[in-house]
């Protein structure tokens, strides 16, 4: 007598469907944020522009001693 091994076929449970606008989340690589004082910015000023991409962002320090950046 021959023995005959059946295959059954392997089960995988089904995968979540992800919506259009969500991604699978990746591990996030945490860096340092640096940490510099206004004053040390300002440097005894009231109003210091800052270049980014071709364009100038006025950070600006109020009477009420805010910090105000504008474009």
């Amino acid at each position: 007598m021959s023995s005959v091994l059946s295959a059954r076929p392997t089960i995988e449970a089904p995968r979540p469907l992800l919506a259009a606008n969500e991604r699978r989340m990746t591990p996030v690589r945490h860096i340092p944020v640096r940490v510099i004082e206004s004053q040390v910015l300002l440097d005894g000023s009231r109003e210091l522009v800052i270049a980014h991409q071709g364009q100038s962002y006025h950070l600006r320090l109020t009477r009420n001693d805010k910090l105000i950046l504008t474009k």
